[in-house]
Parts: structure tokens; sequence; C-alpha cells
């Protein structure tokens, strides 16, 4: 096992993949910036157009990555908090693998914060199989991924957690995809 100290220095060489906790479940997650950990990520979760969740600190760093900041500053008053948000995205194809949008989450653990704060954005999914459930331990994430992942960094038992809540504006109008832990509140 490793800190968190030696995970964000692993997070910034190239390539990295990596599973951390989240403010949810364990996340496999790399740079949001490294278009080939971005590919690699994907590879090993086998997800083709079903893009992962950028997590980053603020939405300054979100803006400094190419997304649109009049997409982002409505829901800042929402944020840091368990809400991912759909915004559309017409670059970072590596990313959004051509659906033109992207979830986005300005997480409130502060933990995930610390970290966030030192990497910049991370594309974040799951640490799971598809259509395994999510894993809540180490261990689970451990027999998905072996050593196909660079690092595990360990948060303890993360069972308790709930998943994000999900919403999209779509005509103006906010729809929630999932109901998780945060109650969107317009």
């Amino acid at each position: 096992m490793i800190g968190s100290d030696v995970a964000i220095k692993l997070l910034t060489k190239p390539n990295a993949v990596g599973v951390i906790p989240t403010d949810t479940v364990y996340g496999i997650v790399s740079k949001a910036s490294d278009q080939n950990a971005v590919q690699r990520l994907y590879q090993l979760k086998s997800r083709i157009q079903k893009p992962g969740t950028l997590l980053a600190y603020d939405i300054d760093q979100l803006v400094q990555l190419g997304l649109k900041r009049k997409y982002l500053t409505p829901f800042t008053k929402y944020w840091p908090n368990p809400l991912s948000v759909v915004i559309p995205c017409n670059n970072l194809s590596y990313l959004h693998q051509g659906l033109n949008s992207l979830a986005v989450r300005i997480p409130k653990n502060e933990f995930l914060r610390n970290i966030l704060q030192k990497t910049g954005p991370l594309m974040s999914t799951s640490a799971n199989l598809p259509s395994q459930p999510e894993s809540k331990t180490i261990q689970e994430a451990k027999a998905y991924f072996g050593d196909k992942v660079d690092f595990y960094l360990d948060g303890g038992n993360l069972s308790n957690n709930k998943p994000s809540t999900i919403i999209q504006l779509i005509d103006d109008e906010v729809v929630i995809l999932r109901q998780g832990e945060y109650i969107f509140k317009p």
C-alpha cells in the first residue's frame, strides 16, 4: 500500500492509472490531461462510448482542461458535493468518447480534494468490471485489476458511502439522471 503523497507523485507520471478512494466508491483514475492514461483507463474498464466522471478541485481546473466556464458556473453554488453534472463538451473527444458531453464533479471529501488540488482533474470511473459490483474495499478493487494498474491507495471500507447524484440540464430544465446521496434542489 502507498500513501496519498506517493499516489499524487505516481499520477503525474505519463500513462499512470491507479485505484483510489473517491467520495463515493473506489475509483480507477488517471490524469484527465494525459490522453494515453485515459485511453488505458478506458481499456482496463472495457468502456466504449461510456465516459467516466471528471473529478476536480474547482471549476478553474476544469476550465484549464478545456471545459467552458458558462456550463460550469450555474452549478458552483451546489459544489463541492457528491453531485455530478453532465455538461456539453465538443472538444476533448478522448475524454467523452464521441458523446460531446461529460459528467463533472467537485467532490466534498477533503482527502480527495487534497489529491485533486495537487494532481489537477482526474478521469474516474468505479473500480469494477462491466456488470460487476463497485469496489467498496481495496481488496475488491485488487480482485478486479490485480497488477494491471500502477498503484492502489487504501481508504478503508467505503460500504457506507452512497453514489453521487447525477443531473443534466436539458432544455433549461434540470433532469435527475440518478438520485444519489445529494438531494438536488434548484
